[in-house]
């Protein structure tokens, strides 16, 4: 059975026609998602790649604890964003410029001035942010990046620029924090280096290098895990996989890399 996981197209009104290679977008068809579909063996991380050639709406994901305490199950959200490819002027909005209450968020959800109350970052291919939940985000236009999240749907919409689709004002100042964004969050990933980049608590990501997977193995152990190419051939098992793939690797062990490949690789954290 091949190593690869399955690929689901999912089109939006923010997508795009065409896409970065090696990526195809049937004609008449707008792609703003492309998911991996989560195997069995890791059921609760999900991997996908985001494009848009609009602003995505200002939401908020809720946490484990909270989707917990609401009867939903382990239903949280965090997730992390590596930039692959930017327009110029291309930001994502994240937390706010200064700190704001529930109720003025909630006024300025109402009447549009949220987008001018949060902090928009420039962005640049190898920008890399983390996520948690009820952190009040959004992705602007023009970018292209791969997003390593907690496989949960859950999204409350606080704003969406006038399109036709439901918000979620009560659910979303419930579980949003009006504050700014920590820049603890965010750093530069050089595209040939290994670099740890998520360390918990919910999911781990490093970027290896093929000449450094072999001192990150140990720290992974003998469970299962993605591995994301980002550039050159990377073998899982024996099979070749490269970028705009996504395949489960029972453990690091089992990854090698041709030449100076680099790869992201994935992993939930134990409960």
């Amino acid at each position: 059975m091949s190593v690869l996981l399955g690929i689901r197209e999912v089109e939006k009104p923010w997508g795009r026609a065409d896409l970065p290679a090696p990526f195809v977008a049937e004609p008449g068809k707008r792609i703003g998602e492309i998911w991996f579909e989560p195997p069995a063996d890791l059921p609760d991380l999900l991997v996908k790649y985001i494009f848009t050639s609009e602003k995505l709406s200002v939401q908020v994901h809720p946490s484990d604890a909270e989707t917990l305490a609401a009867g939903l199950g382990r239903q949280g959200k965090e997730e992390c964003w590596l930039i692959v490819a930017a327009e110029p002027g291309a930001c994502l909005g994240i937390g706010f410029a200064a700190e704001l209450g529930s109720e003025a968020i909630r006024a300025a959800a109402l009447d549009g001035s949220i987008e001018r109350l949060m902090d928009w970052y420039p962005v640049q291919a190898g920008d890399f942010f983390y996520i948690p939940a009820g952190t009040v985000h959004a992705i602007g236009a023009g970018i292209s990046l791969i997003e390593v999240q907690q496989n949960s749907d859950i999204t409350y919409r606080l704003y969406d620029y006038g399109r036709p689709r439901e918000l979620h004002l009560d659910e979303g100042l419930a579980v949003a924090h009006g504050t700014p964004y920590p820049a603890r969050y965010r750093r530069t990933v050089d595209p040939s280096a290994s670099q740890t980049l998520v360390d918990g608590p919910l999911f781990r990501l490093d970027q290896v290098a093929g000449p450094y997977a072999e001192a990150v193995a140990a720290s992974y152990g003998e469970r299962p895990l993605l591995v994301v190419p980002r550039s050159g051939v990377v073998r899982v098992a024996g099979e070749s996989v490269g970028p705009g793939q996504c395949a489960l690797a029972p453990n690091l062990y089992a990854v090698s890399f041709d030449g100076t490949a680099t790869a992201l690789i994935a992993q939930p954290c134990t409960p």
